[in-house]
């Protein structure tokens, strides 16, 4: 960019205080909302959101750094929370993807597992798993809570895809097998209290930044 072009010193400063007047701004709107939809408190995060990009901009522009922080916009916030607001019970929905990269791994690891729990049976376990994938799969899973599959996936031959986790609030516990047909059906992105998500494409993105930045 052509120094012409840069904005002045003051531009930047004049934008630093643009953020801290719409962070006094938002606090304000959330110490005075209405309810937990209060269109305000929206108004005020996305005004705060815009002064965050505008000063992160011209503090590049000007001084080639960026800020620490980066408020995400609408789009890509939760929709509107409108669950309880004093859950009394909590469902955890978790989506974790692999790709199996190495068979003969997860084979062995699985027909490993089939023996020691085969015990003196040994030669009719070997029955269980042999070059079955899916008998592999059944055996890891049953014998592995998903938590300790997802540190130790490269010992059973998987790699790693995108995963998810979504805290979602819920008045009171469904009754005993309620859901059981149908686990994920009633999924209700305005009741999740928080989510968590896990992708290659939020490294591919950093990188994508880092290069631009650097150009």
């Amino acid at each position: 960019m052509s120094d012409a072009a840069q904005p002045t010193a003051a531009e930047v400063r004049a934008a630093a205080e643009a953020v801290k007047a719409a962070l006094d701004r938002h606090l304000e709107a959330v110490e005075r909302r209405t309810g937990d939809d209060d269109p305000a408190v929206y108004e005020a995060f996305n005004a705060l959101a815009a002064a965050a990009e505008a000063y992160d901009e011209r503090l590049y522009d000007r001084y080639d750094e960026v800020t620490p922080f980066e408020i995400p916009g609408a789009d890509d916030s939760l929709p509107p929370y409108t669950g309880p607001e004093e859950p009394h019970a909590l469902s955890v929905l978790i989506r974790r993807d692999y790709a199996v990269v190495e068979p003969e791994r997860l084979l062995a690891q699985a027909q490993r597992i089939a023996d020691v729990e085969g015990g003196e049976e040994r030669a009719e376990s070997a029955a269980v798993v042999g070059a079955s994938t899916h008998a592999a799969l059944g055996v890891l899973f049953g014998e592995y809570e998903p938590d300790e599959i997802a540190s130790r996936h490269k010992e059973f031959g998987l790699e790693e895809g995108d995963s998810t986790l979504w805290v979602s609030a819920a008045e009171d516990l469904p009754e005993p097998g309620e859901w059981l047909n149908a686990p994920f059906e009633q999924a209700d992105p305005e009741r999740i209290v928080c989510r968590f998500d896990v992708s290659a494409v939020f490294d591919d993105e950093l990188d994508d930044d880092l290069e631009e930045q650097e150009a």
